[in-house]
């Protein structure tokens, strides 16, 4: 176990937590947080899955999603278990879900220097804290990246977005990319589907944008959930309007998982109109996900309309960008290109 980081205790050993936005409260001796990995011992707050790797995988950078930062580089991917969500359609819920569900904490221990030692033999770029939520692995996630950065690594965090402003403020120097799960817009289906609320998730987003950390999201398309046009037009126009035109969205296909078996997957024609929905709203970039070889996964000039980057799956087939810009047009192509 390691001490948290992000906490605060009071005169009868009880603690509150603040690294993410349930801000768990009165936390008293022995009890854990919502996430289920984080206990209080005696007035101190320990993370209980420090250095447990659940997962490690060595991943296209695309895979994460991340279609604007570094294309055609490799991620080395870690998590741990738990999580600070409950999300019916998680495609991960062995991991994600095993404290809460009394599987109790599993994993490897691995210390953060060979993390970084297992990138950079792997030729990876970046290392990736995904899978699970990385917030509630936050000290395990601090420390590599720590590391990562003296080594010219990048870091980057695939997440719901549910920390709290002051973990990124403790933590942006090193965060040099995210992907953020918007997964809804209305706050009623954030509480149903996933046990959390919309705001603390827009406020993580704008906090990102004005830190100067590069942002993606990725919004699951669910029939029935959040599939209404007048909810993916809400969705273009906030990131349009208050993240900036410039910031790449991933509209994904459902498939059945976890609790929501019964649902059907997303129809192809659903994600293709989402994806002009949000090309209506002035965004540059508009990614299809989960239809591999459809024209959305591909990176288009917002000027000139040239094809730029040509994907299949997680696979790079070409790129065309030369010096982050267009070479037909020369217009400053949003992103991170050198890898």
């Amino acid at each position: 176990m390691k001490e948290a980081m992000l906490y605060k205790k009071d005169a009868s050993e009880k603690v509150s937590c603040f690294l993410c936005a349930h801000r768990c409260s009165g936390i008293k001796d022995r009890g854990k947080g919502v996430c289920g990995v984080r206990e209080n011992r005696k007035g101190t707050l320990y993370s209980l899955v420090y250095g447990k790797v659940i997962a490690a995988h060595i991943d296209p950078i695309e895979k994460k999603p991340f279609y604007n930062y570094r294309p055609g580089s490799y991620a080395y991917s870690i998590a741990t278990v738990g999580c600070n969500f409950r999300c019916k359609n998680c495609q991960n819920s062995d991991i994600s879900q095993a404290p809460r569900e009394g599987r109790g904490i599993t994993g490897t221990d691995i210390e953060p220097e060979t993390i970084i030692e297992l990138a950079k033999k792997n030729e990876c770029q970046s290392i990736a804290y995904t899978y699970t939520e990385p917030t509630i692995f936050f000290e395990y996630a601090y420390d590599v990246s720590k590391l990562a950065k003296k080594e010219g690594l990048s870091n980057l965090f695939v997440s719901n977005g549910y920390m709290t402003g002051e973990m990124l403020d403790t933590y942006h120097p090193l965060l040099d990319a995210a992907n953020v799960d918007l997964k809804t817009f209305r706050d009623e289906t954030y509480k149903d589907l996933c046990g959390a609320r919309l705001l603390p998730v827009l406020d993580s987003l704008k906090k990102m944008k004005k830190l100067g950390i590069w942002v993606e999201i990725t919004t699951l398309l669910i029939p029935g959930i959040n599939d209404s046009k007048e909810e993916i037009k809400d969705i273009a126009e906030y990131i349009s309007t208050e993240l900036g035109k410039e910031t790449p969205w991933h509209i994904s296909r459902f498939h059945p998982d976890y609790k929501l078996m019964d649902t059907p997957p997303t129809a192809p024609k659903a994600v293709r109109e989402a994806r002009d929905i949000g090309i209506s709203a002035g965004l540059r970039y508009v990614y299809a996900g989960n239809l591999p070889g459809d024209s959305g996964e591909n990176t288009y000039c917002p000027n000139c309309s040239e094809l730029l980057v040509e994907r299949e799956a997680y696979n790079i087939l070409k790129n065309k960008i030369i010096k982050d810009a267009c070479p037909k047009c020369k217009t400053k192509i949003d992103g991170i290109w050198s890898t």
